[in-house]
């Protein structure tokens, strides 16, 4: 099996219950005018990080120290310090200010109790200086070198996680969904479910739909990673990915900026929160939003990469 063959070649760490949950939701396909419509409740495994940093913790010494990036908000920095200290590793991450609202508020909060070093940007242009500053004080409350991790955990080994998420939806669903929505941000997600749409042979479309600047979400970078990712299986002989069968198609819903809502995102929220699906605005509602445009995207059997969770 090639998901148990993975897991043996490179030894992630057991972080979180797989495989998530795929629910039906029939109503709410009703109210956006689908044929059907799919969660994949990553939300209910600690949030879609998770997945990467069972691989990026794999094969470290005990009581090291992990070093990243994000916004206020980042659910990837909590999802880190949380995983970090499970394991009895520390973490240190420089932050950088995003919009405040209900979810960046909880996120950040949860940070600050979670994470053993936290540095402020005042603003983006100071960030470079701020990971400066936390790469040397990470050094002192820990042994050796940190580890760095980028923000949003966008590392190829991080993209097998999300390879074997799209591994279970095949087991879940009895044929390929038409297409896949899933939030654009550093790409690492969006990255292992192309390269698995590909490994599995669908001819599925996967909609990432951007919610971060054009610099870190974009198509060229979000293939990029899917490939890095797959030469790491080849290297390892468990399985060959044709680089050109690896396809995404960026949608952009990034409105005002980074962490801004927008317009149809609030839409879609409260859509959404009538069927009983929290979503927060950072992300998931503008990833939601796409719906609004499904004649667009010819969008009829779908899979929703639900990607948050609420701390």
């Amino acid at each position: 099996m090639l998901a148990t063959k993975i897991r043996t070649a490179f030894a992630p760490r057991s972080l979180g219950a797989w495989p998530t949950p795929l629910e039906p939701q029939p109503a709410l396909a009703r109210a956006l005018g689908l044929e059907a419509l799919w969660l994949k409740r990553e939300d209910l495994a600690g949030g879609n990080k998770v997945r990467g940093l069972e691989f990026l913790f794999a094969n470290v010494a005990p009581r090291s120290v992990f070093m990243t990036v994000g916004g206020t908000g980042s659910s990837h920095c909590l999802t880190t310090a949380r995983c970090a200290r499970v394991e009895g590793h520390r973490t240190a991450i420089a932050l950088f200010k995003q919009p405040a609202t209900e979810a960046t508020r909880a996120v950040g909060a949860a940070i600050m109790a979670e994470a053993h070093l936290v540095t402020r940007a005042s603003s983006i242009v100071t960030l470079p200086w701020a990971v400066l500053r936390t790469w040397f004080a990470a050094r002192r409350i820990g042994k050796g070198t940190p580890h760095w991790i980028p923000g949003g955990g966008a590392d190829p080994r991080a993209v097998l996680g999300h390879f074997l998420a799209t591994l279970e939806l095949s087991a879940q669903l009895d044929t390929p969904p038409d297409s896949i929505v899933v939030p654009l941000g550093t790409g690492g997600t969006a990255a292992g479910i192309a390269l698995g749409v590909a490994a599995l042979g669908w001819s599925t479309r996967l909609l990432a739909v951007r919610v971060a600047p054009w610099i870190t979400a974009n198509r060229w970078r979000t293939l990029r990673l899917a490939r890095r990712a797959g030469a790491l299986l080849e290297r390892a002989g468990i399985e060959r990915v044709s680089r050109a069968a690896i396809r995404v198609q960026v949608v952009n819903a990034l409105g005002a900026g980074y962490g801004y809502p927008t317009p149809e995102g609030e839409r879609a929220r409260m859509i959404a929160a009538d069927h009983g699906l929290r979503l927060e605005p950072a992300y998931g509602a503008k990833a939601f939003s796409v719906f609004f445009q499904k004649k667009r995207y010819n969008l009829r059997r779908t899979v929703f990469w639900h990607t948050f969770a609420w701390p």
